[in-house]
């Protein structure tokens, strides 16, 4: 089916999903979930596929967000289970006001209509994208990565069995099987049949559909978050956070990708952090270090760019600074508006760390690994936006809707 045709379906599928209660949709969620994990099979033989076709071609690390497994698939259907679990954001009231005249307004969520949905090398995607479409009552256009179409297309399937098991229109979730630059054009410039479009992916797909989308576009992804060890820290809290902020999963966009550190303690915390994070390690982290830290440390001279990398990587920035502002004017300089953390024990410290910087997620003692729909009690998520305009940090459920008004008279006339 060509991306035109799978577009023209979308929107013709808009009001079938429209007309289902939350108890038909719940159903249909669980339809979905069952199918899922009787094609696991089917779905880890397409991944095996994709990973092998991958192998020296994408970094290890990027195999990891590719790869699938039985764990990470029983995920994937548990993040569907807590979505449908989740209140019906259709027709939630966020505001009434009663005029002088009698006129009752209501401010009342209605879906957006058609999603589409470009997105890499992570087949975890597909049902977390689809799930919370499906959810908000959104169709959804899934358009996903060459190096993980096979994979993509065995969840798909096995979406749509389950809503044709549930008598529900399975053109509700549908993936566009060109994986060309042709068939992501044709979904940015596809005005009147995609509502909203969310790229999902690396910077160059970003600023793509951000510099040629036609159609709405929310920023999300990149993220080069910092994590700011300020005087007062716990050290040993400190390398805690920064070890799981950048080692848990490197390859993801909360992973810390620069570490910020007061000079007054830089000379007794940066050794114990480069040995935490290199000794002993089956993945060692590269240190790229500014004058301060490499005079402590060594490591690799950072270069004109290396703050304004998200690595995805074992790789670790690391600057020196004189104090909490020079920290934070730092971060709004290279930040991407992702995450960002402070390490103290100074409140009037995190007080204007948080106050000063203007990112979507802001942490005080903890890793900025937590910004994740589910960490956040979203179920799962679309993506993270890193823009201000209508959603900002993970979005989930309400991220997903518009809103109408709708004014209840009583013969009333201006």
């Amino acid at each position: 089916m060509t991306t035109s045709e799978i577009l023209e379906r979308a929107v013709k599928a808009k009001q079938d999903l429209k007309a289902l209660s939350s108890e038909e949709k719940n159903a249909a969620i669980q339809s979905m979930v069952d199918s899922l994990l009787e094609a696991q099979d089917e779905i880890l033989k397409a991944n095996a596929i994709d990973l092998e076709s991958s192998r020296g071609i994408i970094s290890d690390v990027m195999l990891d967000r590719l790869a699938l497994s039985e764990s990470r698939i029983k995920a994937m259907a548990q993040g569907m289970s807590d979505v449908a679990l989740l209140p019906d954001p259709n027709g939630k009231i966020v505001s009434e006001v009663v005029r002088p005249n009698g006129l009752v307004i209501d401010k009342v969520l209605v879906p957006m209509g058609v999603i589409g949905i470009i997105y890499e090398s992570r087949p975890n995607v597909t049902s977390d994208a689809a799930v919370l479409c499906f959810k908000s009552s959104n169709v959804c256009v899934l358009r996903g990565g060459k190096e993980a179409y096979r994979s993509s297309k065995a969840i798909t399937c096995a979406l749509r069995n389950g809503l044709e098991k549930a008598g529900v229109n399975s053109d509700a979730i549908q993936l566009v099987d060109d994986i060309s630059r042709d068939s992501a054009n044709e979904m940015m410039a596809a005005r009147g049949k995609i509502d909203l479009l969310i790229p999902r992916g690396g910077r160059g797909l970003i600023r793509a559909c951000n510099e040629n989308a036609k159609v709405p576009c929310i920023e999300t992804g990149t993220g080069i978050c910092h994590i700011f060890i300020e005087k007062t820290a716990d050290l040993d809290m400190a390398l805690s956070i920064v070890d799981n902020a950048k080692t848990s999963r490197p390859s993801v966009c909360n992973a810390c990708e620069v570490c910020i550190v007061d000079e007054e303690v830089a000379p007794a915390f940066l050794p114990r952090l480069y040995d935490r994070l290199t000794s002993g390690r089956e993945n060692p982290v590269k240190f790229i270090c500014d004058e301060k830290a490499y005079d402590i440390i060594g490591g690799e001279k950072a270069g004109e760019d290396s703050f304004d990398t998200e690595y995805l990587d074992y790789i670790l920035a690391v600057k020196v600074v004189s104090g909490v502002k020079e920290a934070v004017n730092h971060i709004a300089l290279h930040s991407t508006g992702h995450s960002e953390s402070i390490i103290t024990r100074d409140d009037n410290a995190a007080e204007f760390f948080v106050n000063n910087v203007d990112s979507a997620a802001v942490y005080v003692n903890a890793s900025t690994r937590f910004t994740d729909g589910g960490e956040f009690g979203l179920g799962c998520e679309m993506g993270i936006s890193t823009q201000k305009m209508h959603a900002r940090g993970p979005m989930g459920l309400e991220e997903l809707m518009s809103y109408h008004y709708v004014i209840k008279g009583k013969g009333q006339v201006r």
